[in-house]
């Protein structure tokens, strides 16, 4: 196998990229002593990116689901970061633009690290876990084309990784995925139920309530397996005699919004134009569930999200991202909606963002209050999920008219 110097305008395709193809592969990088970023493309046109520094990885991300890679990820590796949204907009408004744009992911963990938040062996494990399952899903592919970019760098400050540990790894879950006759079946599928009738008949009915709640169609079966704590692995086993009967579907599903940029244009998408670009929501409450609701909300009508639990810390993260509207919770510790909405209003950017109260207590005198420190609309806590996603419709197409 050749591999001098793949580029963009030469990129080289190797067919059935298997373990022993990506060691050989890597084995002459390590010979090269690359540095750099290496693209890895499959014939369905998604990209892998991997960083390496004297040939040993440094960081790898893309594929279809970069975003809930590290949702998942942070949530089984750093719990503590996972269960505060608003550390995570507030890191990366302070990190400088021209660093986000090679690679987010990265930059972050380096922050934490730097801050003492995360140690750097729970950063490596991280990394590692992310390169594992990028090979995995490289793996079961059919072809790749590879083009080196040795201009592209990531500074080493977190670990350097051999290539053939992570491929053993990799290999070996790919051999036990194959051993399960579930080769053809890809892990970042969602399941769904497509007959309810008919699979409630077939299990009792505690089984049928708990795969009524997981089976949503929303939540991969590697998100699934981050939810239940039990690997990916028996989570699509005992799925598997549901999906043979074709009681339970695996369907495709989009990834969650990047935190630092909308996605490329060219996909269809429900959400309204907003000058071209994905409308970012935000949401200030001091309740995770409630922002963890509303973000499974809006990631499902292809909204742009950003929750904030801080309420002392919500001015800062809404001049830092901008969202085109803000749903604001009355009742908070520290301070409360009428406070932030009255801010938000003698600011001249958010003088006309609408601003959505979000209340438990449905009274008129909220109601009343609410309007006089100006904001928008009104919505009564527990939210319904249409109300939301259409509020945001009707307020955003007055602000940005047809």
């Amino acid at each position: 196998m050749t591999t001098a110097n793949p580029s963009s305008q030469n990129p080289l395709v190797i067919r059935d990229f298997n373990a022993e193809k990506q060691a050989e592969f890597f084995e002459t990088l390590k010979k090269n002593r690359f540095s750099g970023q290496l693209v890895l493309t499959n014939p369905k046109r998604e990209k892998w990116f991997f960083y390496f520094y004297l040939s040993r990885i440094i960081y790898a991300t893309g594929g279809v689901h970069p975003v809930r890679r590290w949702r998942r990820n942070l949530i089984n590796h750093l719990p503590q970061i996972a269960s505060q949204p608003s550390t995570v907009q507030v890191d990366l408004a302070s990190i400088a633009p021209e660093k986000l744009r090679i690679c987010w992911e990265y930059e972050l963990l380096c922050l934490w690290v730097e801050q003492q938040k995360i140690t750097r062996e729970q950063a490596a494990k991280m990394i590692r876990s992310a390169i594992v399952e990028i090979l995995f899903d490289i793996t079961q592919g059919t072809a790749v084309a590879c083009e080196l970019k040795p201009n592209i760098l990531l500074p080493p400050r977190l670990v350097l990784i051999d290539a053939e540990q992570v491929i053993a790894e990799s290999q070996q879950l790919w051999r036990a995925w194959q051993e399960a006759k579930i080769a053809e079946r890809s892990p970042n599928l969602a399941p769904i139920i497509r007959h309810p009738e008919q699979l409630q008949q077939k299990t009792s009915p505690q089984v049928y309530q708990t795969l009524n709640q997981l089976l949503d169609g929303q939540q991969t079966l590697r998100d699934l397996s981050i939810r239940m704590k039990r690997h990916v692995l028996p989570v699509i086993s005992s799925l598997l005699p549901y999906i043979q009967m074709s009681l339970v579907e695996l369907v495709n599903v989009p990834d969650f919004a990047s935190p630092i940029a909308p996605p490329a244009p060219g996909g269809g998408t429900s959400a309204p134009a907003t000058g071209g670009k994905i409308p970012l929501i935000a949401c200030i409450d001091d309740s995770p569930l409630m922002c963890q609701t509303m973000e499974k909300i809006l990631t499902a009508s292809n909204f742009q999200f950003v929750g904030i639990n801080d309420p002392l810390r919500a001015i800062a993260i809404l001049l830092a991202r901008k969202p085109d509207l803000i749903f604001l919770d009355l009742v908070m510790p520290n301070a409360n909606g009428y406070e932030i909405c009255a801010q938000l209003r003698k600011m001249t950017f958010f003088k006309d963002t609408p601003i959505v109260i979000l209340t438990g207590n449905d009274g008129l005198v909220d109601r009343v209050r609410a309007k006089m420190v100006g904001s928008t609309d009104f919505i009564s806590k527990p939210v319904d999920p249409e109300i939301v996603v259409s509020t945001i419709r009707k307020h955003l197409r007055q602000e940005n008219p047809a």
